[in-house]
This record gives C-alpha cells, structure tokens and sequence, in this order.
C-alpha cells in the first residue's frame, strides 16, 4: 500500500553504532509506504558520536533531517519536539535501537487507513526481564487511567497516527510530557497491533526500571487526578475507622463503665492516622510542584539547530 506522506520521528539518544543500520533498513521500506516521505531525527543531548553521525546520514540520505536540542530533555520531550517539527500527515514514531523494526512500518499504516487516528505496535512478546516488564506494566495502567482508554494497556514507542491530532496539543508548554497521554487529547479511535521485537544487539537501554516508575508518577500525577481521588477515599475510610473506633470506646465505657485498657491500640490508631494525612501531604505537594514547574513556564526543549522543512524525497 502506498499513502501520500508519512513523516518517522526518531529520538536519538547515545546510538552513533545503531543510526547508519536504521538509516539503511528505512531506505529499504519508505519508498513502498509513501509518495514523499521524511525521517526527523532527534538529538536529545547525546553524549557519544550520533550528532555527527546524524549530520553524516543527512548529507547521504537528503530525506533526513536531523534536529539537536541544547540538552538531554528525555525522550517524550524529544518526541514532542519531532513531531511538531514533522511536516507530512502520518507520524510514525519509533526508538533508535532497532527494536521497532521498519519493516514493520506497513503494520502500523495499513491499520490506521482502517479509520483510526492512532496506532500502537505493541511487542509479540516482552523480553526485557521481569523486572522491566512488571515495571513497564505498571507504567501502562498509570497510563491508561491516565488516558483513559483500553487500548492504553498496549501503548508503545512504536506508534502511527494522523499529523492533525497535535493540534489538540499544540500550545502545550508543561516541562513535564506524555506524548500517549496528549494524544488522547485530540482522539479515543485507537487501535493496537502486534509486532515483531527483536532483541537489542547494538549498545545497551536508556530505560532502566527506575526510569519508567518516574515517568509513571510523571504521567499519574501531571495528567490525571487519580492520586488525589486515592488520597480523598483514604482520608474517607480512616475517618471511617476512626467513628467506629469511637463508637466501639464510647460503647464500652457506657456498657462496662471504663475505658479501653491498653496504650498500643491507642498508639496504633494514631499511627495510621498520621500516615494517612502525610500520604495524602506528600501527594498534595506533587500536584503543588507541578503548578510551580507550569508558573515558571519552563520550555520542553530548546533546539540548538535544525535542518530546513524542505528535505523530505519523492521516490
């Protein structure tokens, strides 16, 4: 199948020995997808060679346009940056590790011509380990409370959808980026469809298991009022408690005519208590921080340079 235009958006981030094989493989495959096709590559501050690779591949292949922000602002603010940067009506979205093959480009699209307006490729099968994969599955369902749709559950970096759904987040500025989360912004017609996931062969994983629990707090508590929703119900159910724990002492005293012996259970009761109102202190601040970032207006990125609008090819 073969669409009008179809811009790849690429985070770039210490992969100099993955580009070139990227590069070569999405030659291979773009031409077959698209009438006029581009490849925006992202430097998100990397601190190997993959700036001057990027400049190297523009040069060879004059359907890529490198971009190369001022520092390391992480990988959704990368995306975001790319994808405003994009200049045909698909976006396809994949990481620099070979990971999300290209080939498997053809999936994506031929769903989204379904009547979609995004579509995720989610991995055959997870190979990560146990302790990414259970901390990437947590990550998803903050996501999916998050967005608030099911298909939420299966969202990837692999991902197609239609250029005219960033308008829905066009004047966003918040330092703080989920891309997933801004594209149930502009739509709910989501679609998810497997995909081949090869082991990494070249370099090693930016996203370690700490990583992804941040971007899940980042995602829970910038784009959603789940916590605080959470921390309602928990002051709600202890002061519960707390009238039960009186009418069980008042009870007493009136049946027996004295108090409830033992200074642990009183001890006991104030502890919980505590602990709720500076659970629900400690989630009240994080929304507090994030109004501060938001005050301060603090930029998702800065580029340091970029390449004209006009490099995409035609085959």
């Amino acid at each position: 199948m073969t669409i009008p235009s179809l811009s790849v958006v690429i985070p770039v981030y210490n992969s100099e020995q993955s580009l070139p094989v990227l590069a070569e493989r999405l030659q291979a495959v773009l031409p077959s997808l698209a009438r006029q096709y581009e490849a925006v590559l992202v430097n998100d501050g990397s601190r190997d060679e993959s700036a001057a690779v990027m400049d190297r591949l523009a040069q060879q292949y004059h359907w890529i346009r490198p971009i190369h922000l001022m520092r390391n602002y992480g990988q959704h603010n990368a995306l975001l940056c790319g994808i405003r940067e994009a200049c045909y009506e698909v976006i396809v979205t994949m990481d620099d590790d070979l990971q999300n093959p290209p080939e498997e480009i053809e999936k994506l699209v031929r769903k989204l011509e379904e009547g979609y307006d995004a579509v995720y490729g989610y991995p055959e099968q997870e190979s990560h380990g146990f302790l990414r994969d259970l901390a990437s599955k947590i990550t998803k369902i903050s996501l999916q409370k998050a967005m608030g749709v099911q298909t939420a559950s299966r969202v990837s970096s692999f991902r197609a959808f239609r250029t005219q759904i960033r308008d829905a987040f066009s004047s966003y500025r918040g330092a703080f980026v989920s891309i997933d989360v801004l594209l149930g912004w502009g739509t709910t017609r989501f679609a998810a469809v497997p995909v081949k996931n090869p082991p990494r062969t070249l370099g090693v994983s930016n996203y370690t298991v700490g990583k992804l629990i941040v971007h899940a707090l980042n995602m829970t508590t910038g784009f959603s009022t789940l916590p605080l929703q959470m921390a309602s119900v928990l002051g709600f159910s202890f002061a519960l408690f707390g009238v039960f724990v009186l009418i069980y002492v008042v009870g007493r005293y009136l049946i027996e005519g004295g108090s409830v012996p033992g200074f642990p259970f009183l001890a006991s009761v104030l502890a919980i208590f505590s602990g709720a109102q500076l659970f629900a202190l400690g989630i009240i601040g994080e929304y507090l921080a994030r109004m501060h970032f938001r005050l301060m207006d603090k930029p998702c990125y800065t580029i340091r340079s970029a390449a004209s609008k006009n490099q995409g090819a035609t085959p």
